[in-house]
């Protein structure tokens, strides 16, 4: 039996008793593990789809797996960890998903998997994903400094059964040379931001912006979106009061006045051409091109196109202060004045499965998302950090500055809901906006329209409001 002390760990075993007191072991002070756990070598299965564009992901806990044995060799231990990588070679996290359920229903469960965020629910219904809520609370140092708001990425029915991996900001992107263009002063623009985060410049306030820029001739797109389906949209969708999710209920949900100010919007836009009616046709080649060409005024997308837009617009990693002069950041607005701005983020999370060594693994799982290693999975793929301190350390401060402007907006993050059918929910909301960009459908015949369709796919899935 161990006996856990703050900065003393005392491991008694059956021919002697070790006690350790430096601070170097602190991490160890927060766990307990059975002597009935103990072998000479505890495997640790991790599940992680193969990923050469995030290789730290598996990465990272193989490294915390070395520093766990580096202080159970300091502690004269016998015991060591070793982390067996069950890498899949699945087409996406959806796929992976599936995969992971599917190999958990015939008893080949992994100790860690990395997972899309939006699959939690379906893991805990399959008794798959720990609740870590206790782990949590009880080595609350190890956590204290995560960025709150991406703890909602991870909840289900109240309670935490995920770590964030990583996170990411999805915004719209405007471009201050073509509002220069377009006659638009310099304290205009810099206030833009903050107007935004006042809810006092909106939605439709920003439809007019864009319309005005492209009809003054300094633009030949006003606001560009992706051209497919997708969960960009749904920053957008919650700016008109749509909420996707009841977390009491674990549904999907839609309501309907939110829906149709939604399109509404869209529209409206359409009409006094600040979105070209024929979007959702364009490939994604043309939608980069728009922007990153400085032909478009707005996009909304992600982050990580930092990267690309410094390369098209002739700009080195260093130019900062050049990047923020041509481009702004804003959040999705509200819908209307007074209202709460958004935008979106898509964690990829580490979840821990209910099985014998599940303390271990959470601890693993702990020192993975410490903010060293983070950082160097961070900056090396374009994501933001899941820590605050991450943003004071040298590799963020002199290589991802892009990075740590994006976690100001995490506050006003928008998560997908943690619900298996939620590719479908946007699936059928997405043919609402083709439907009426296109002029194929008013905004009431979309709102029909979907409102069916949601309720014969998704079913008692989804919750209808009015």
């Amino acid at each position: 039996m161990t006996n856990a002390k703050f900065l003393s760990i005392t491991i008694k075993k059956p021919n002697k008793v070790l006690k350790i007191t430096s601070s170097l072991f602190i991490f160890l002070s927060f766990f307990v593990i059975s002597q009935s756990l103990w072998a000479k070598e505890i495997k640790i299965k991790l599940w992680a789809t193969a990923d050469r564009s995030g290789p730290l992901r598996a990465g990272n806990i193989l490294e915390a797996a070395n520093t766990l044995n580096n202080m159970l060799a300091a502690a004269n231990a016998d015991e060591r960890v070793k982390i067996e990588l069950i890498e899949t070679n699945s087409k996406g996290y959806d796929a992976d998903a599936l995969q992971l359920l599917k190999a958990h229903s015939v008893g080949k469960t992994p100790d860690i998997a990395l997972a899309a965020h939006e699959w939690i629910g379906t893991f805990v219904e399959a008794g798959l994903a720990a609740n870590l809520e206790s782990h949590i609370k009880t080595n609350s140092t190890l956590y204290e400094d995560i960025i709150p708001q991406l703890w909602n990425s991870v909840k289900f029915k109240g309670d935490r059964y995920g770590i964030p991996q990583d996170s990411e900001v999805r915004m719209f992107f405007l471009n201050n040379d073509l509002m220069r263009k377009a006659g638009k002063s310099e304290s205009f623009i810099a206030s833009l931001p903050s107007q935004v985060n006042a809810g006092q410049f909106t939605m439709n306030d920003l439809c007019d912006l864009a319309a005005e820029v492209k009809n003054a001739g300094a633009a030949k797109y006003g606001i560009i979106h992706r051209p497919n389906v997708g969960p960009d949209f749904q920053m957008a969708m919650a700016s008109f009061g749509i909420d996707l999710y009841n977390e009491d209920q674990a549904k999907l949900q839609i309501t309907k006045t939110g829906l149709l100010a939604y399109y509404k919007w869209l529209k409206r836009c359409v009409d006094i051409g600040a979105i070209a009616g024929d979007m959702t046709t364009w490939s994604w080649d043309s939608v980069h091109a728009g922007f990153r060409g400085g032909e478009g005024f707005s996009k909304f997308h992600g982050v990580w196109n930092l990267g690309a837009q410094l390369k098209a617009f002739g700009m080195s990693p260093t130019d900062k202060e050049a990047y923020f002069k041509k481009i702004t950041w804003i959040n999705a607005p509200a819908g209307k004045k007074g209202g709460t701005p958004s935008n979106l983020s898509h964690p990829i999370v580490y979840i821990v499965t209910n099985g014998p060594h599940k303390d271990l693994a959470a601890i693993l799982v702990a020192l993975a998302s410490q903010h060293v290693p983070n950082t160097k999975h961070a900056v090396g793929t374009n994501h933001t950090p899941i820590n605050y301190g991450q943003a004071a350390m040298p590799d963020f401060v002199e290589k991802g500055w892009g990075l740590i402007a994006g976690v100001p907006l995490l506050k006003y993050a928008q998560f997908m809901p943690n619900h298996s059918k939620i590719g479908q929910y946007n699936a059928i909301s997405y043919q609402g906006v083709q439907g009426v960009e296109t002029g194929e459908m008013s905004p009431e015949e979309a709102v029909e329209f979907v409102i069916e369709e949601m309720e014969v796919e998704l079913g008692d899935d989804v919750i209808i409001l009015n």
